[in-house]
């Protein structure tokens, strides 16, 4: 239970007058009183016209003692009813003041499972699933199964990795996020159990400060299916995250986690905000926020930023 103001964030790439209906009844059920309800990008902040980064309405709550658990499943039921997000966090002096945020890679920055496409090209793909479904059957870890994945991968031409590293593509929303993060002073992390051959391709192409990854062995123009070590999984990221954010000065509430999988968990429950991006119904309901209905740039929003403070370079809204 808590006596703390709330900051719930209603996105949908279209928001309808039932969808508002919907989650002002919600927010009543609970005995909250909306103490102010605000555009923060979408159509009835732009006189009706449709906004090409979808719409989105923060309501700031309050009310007696809030089970915020339950106001939380009760919203990420309504959202799946009605396709939209419902983020709910707790308001705090720290919301604006974030400067540190870490992102899974596959399937969060990009929209690929890099080790998939590499067992494809490799034809070990049923065998690399095999592993991987015996991991999701609890049968192994994380590191046991990416030691049995990886050995599978013994002998693949470093020419699949620079084709596959050309080619990778990349989650909607993510360069106009990295664009803005960049602007606001964000520190960029990639914290991934992917490869660091492909995180150090998006750190050139999109200006992340920092990686940590997974390396692939190479010898001769072959990967050689070895493993280094320490081995990126959950703890390690965790590890990482509170590691960073204590070497740049910044308190964990200063912090934001962006993930998809069961394997980001431990980052997300770190940081002070820890956001599940298309993840799967396991890890959204575990994570305190999620997004689902539009691009990575959605995480914006989050943060508290309305349409109107997002300039491009020309110094233009990203309405205009």
């Amino acid at each position: 239970m808590t006596q703390d103001t709330l900051i719930l964030t209603l996105l949908a790439p279209r928001l309808s007058a039932d969808s508002i209906a919907g989650v002002d009844g919600l927010i009543a059920n609970h005995g909250l009183n909306i103490e102010q309800r605000d555009w923060l990008a979408g159509h009835a902040s732009l006189g009706g016209e449709m906004s090409p980064h979808g719409d989105c309405v923060e309501y700031r709550m309050s009310g007696g003692d809030i089970d915020i658990e339950s106001l939380r499943e009760e919203a990420l039921a309504l959202g799946a009813l009605q396709g939209m997000d419902i983020a709910i966090q707790e308001d705090s002096i720290w919301r604006r003041q974030r400067r540190l945020i870490c992102f899974d890679m596959d399937s969060t920055l990009i929209k690929a499972e890099v080790i998939d496409e590499l067992a494809r090209r490799h034809d070990v793909f049923e065998e690399v699933a095999a592993v991987t479904e015996r991991a999701m059957r609890g049968e192994l870890d994380f590191k046991q199964s990416f030691r049995e994945r990886m050995a599978k991968l013994k002998g693949l031409d470093e020419a699949v990795l620079i084709e596959i590293a050309d080619n990778l593509p990349l989650m909607e929303g993510v360069e106009r996020l990295m664009k803005h993060l960049k602007r606001l002073g964000y520190y960029t992390v990639i914290l991934s159990g992917g490869f660091s051959y492909f995180a150090r391709y998006l750190q050139a192409k999109l200006g992340f400060d920092e990686i940590h990854a997974n390396a692939l062995v190479i010898e001769n123009g072959r990967v050689t299916g070895e493993v280094q070590e320490p081995i990126v999984d959950a703890e390690r990221k965790a590890m990482l995250l509170e590691d960073i954010a204590e070497r740049e000065g910044l308190h964990l509430e200063q912090t934001i986690a962006v993930g998809d999988g069961a394997n980001d968990l431990k980052m997300l429950a770190t940081a002070g905000l820890g956001i599940a991006y298309r993840a799967k119904p396991l890890v959204r309901r575990q994570a305190r926020q999620s997004i689902s209905t539009l691009g990575l740039d959605a995480v914006l929003y989050l943060l508290g930023y309305r349409q109107g403070d997002l300039q491009d370079d020309d110094g233009h809204s990203i309405a205009e």
